[in-house]
């Protein structure tokens, strides 16, 4: 177990102080220390951390960025911005390992989520689901660290390397028909996480946008542009344009990113922007052939979190309408109940609410709504003092997991935002003015 910098503890401290007299002053030090205590290693190398994503002993590039996100409010200690920076290594060379992969091994193990996958993963991987949102968090943490401590020995070769990875496979993927990507799931438990077609996946039609074989939750997309993975993925390139330009220098790789969030943007737009119930929404997936999947998940990023991502303003109209969506019942992941509403996952049981989402709702609305999550999610741990994966909205002693690295981390980022303006803004931004639907009835196209 880590010892907790005396940074962090005083940051705990006063959250507890500012939240005096909220449930949530009882566990928000608990629940920010979780990760440093319980899930961070130094790894084989002397300069990287291993963070593992609670009770399973992987690292999911996705999962580590949220779970360290708020130690980016103490980032300036130098213990903290040490291994943060660590963080930021093993996720860049677990990019160049394999970019495909969403979660790892702390070392060349051979242990798999699932041993009969297909192909069979490289000894450093965990599970080799393609999920876009994953090779977004590299990119972001790495950002949001130099906004955070003016550091940039993180951003060396490697990074430049993984960037161009990263950047050339998004490019890749805008033309999936091409990739050489599969995922098949012969047995187990969760053989129905293959991919159709053989592992290739659904057809696709050219949108701009590009695909992604997975959600965020780690199920199957139903058709392979992930709208809120595309958004976090354009608002994540104009970050690495900046970083491009600015520290690393490569002026063909800063007009690359720019270029390539432009034709994100473009394809979302032009694809992505539906009428529903007579108002101008965002659907969570589309083909680019006609199919759309009006929806939204628990997981991040989702449609609901797209001003947290950096894509619009949570004014942005169309956005306020997706909102609506999505918590409404016309969204078939929302569950209300006696202690609690919000959004659940297909990852998990019906009328079950995650916690993530709860405080995505409270981060992307106004001060009283933020304050009204946090006091749902501190009276709905069912004495645990941490956060759960999921629970059930009448009942909060049924949940999944008994405690969730990245809900805990989550809590507390809300927590931040109440308190002590948040972390939000050491992450790339750029919204837009986003235009009109088109007419209800006609093609998404």
């Amino acid at each position: 177990m880590w010892a907790v910098p005396e940074s962090l503890r005083s940051l705990g401290r006063r959250l507890a102080t500012e939240l005096r007299g909220s449930p949530a002053a009882d566990i928000v030090e608990h629940c920010l220390t979780n990760t440093w205590t319980t899930s961070m290693s130094w790894g084989a190398e002397p300069s990287d951390v291993f963070v593992k994503t609670g009770d399973i002993p992987a690292m999911w590039l996705r999962d580590s960025t949220a779970q360290v996100r708020p130690y980016l409010a103490v980032a300036t200690d130098p213990e903290v911005g040490d291994v943060l920076v660590g963080v930021s290594r093993r996720q860049i060379r677990c990019v160049l390992l394999d970019p495909y992969a969403n979660a790892f091994n702390d070392g060349p193990t051979g242990a798999h989520g699932e041993p009969a996958d297909q192909p069979t993963p490289g000894e450093w991987v965990w599970e080799r689901k393609y999920e876009l949102d994953s090779l977004c968090a590299p990119l972001q943490l790495a950002y949001a660290i130099r906004r955070a401590t003016g550091r940039e020995d993180h951003l060396d070769d490697a990074f430049h390397r993984a960037a161009w990875t990263i950047v050339r496979l998004w490019r890749a993927e805008q033309s999936h028909a091409h990739s050489p990507y599969r995922f098949v799931r012969p047995s187990g438990p969760f053989a129905g996480d293959s991919l159709p077609h053989d592992g290739h996946g659904a057809l696709v039609g050219g949108t701009g946008m590009t695909w992604s074989g997975f959600r965020p939750s780690d199920d199957a997309c139903t058709h392979g542009y992930l709208v809120p993975a595309n958004a976090l993925a354009s608002a994540t390139l104009h970050g690495l344009a900046e970083l491009a330009s600015s520290v690393l220098h490569d002026a063909e790789l800063a007009h690359e990113s720019s270029m390539l969030a432009d034709e994100i943007d473009a394809g979302i737009l032009a694809y992505a922007v539906v009428e529903a119930g007579g108002a101008s929404v965002l659907a969570y997936e589309v083909d680019g052939l006609g199919a759309v999947l009006l929806a939204d998940d628990a997981n991040l990023p989702s449609l609901l979190s797209l001003p947290l991502s950096g894509w619009c303003t949570p004014q942005d109209p169309l956005y306020q309408a997706t909102r609506r969506l999505v918590l409404s019942e016309a969204n078939p992941s929302f569950f209300g109940g006696r202690y609690a509403s919000g959004v659940g996952s297909p990852h998990t049981p019906d009328d079950h609410v995650w916690p993530l989402a709860i405080a995505t709702a409270g981060l992307t609305g106004d001060q009283n709504a933020a304050a009204q999550a946090l006091e749902t999610l501190a009276a709905t741990t069912a004495g645990t003092g941490l956060m759960h994966e999921s629970f059930h909205v009448d009942d909060p002693g049924r949940f999944t997991r008994d405690w969730f690295g990245w809900a805990n981390a989550m809590f507390c980022e809300l927590a931040l935002d109440l308190c002590a303006g948040g972390v939000r803004h050491l992450f790339p931004v750029n919204p837009r003015t986003l235009p009109a639907a088109p007419s209800a009835g006609s093609e998404p196209a």
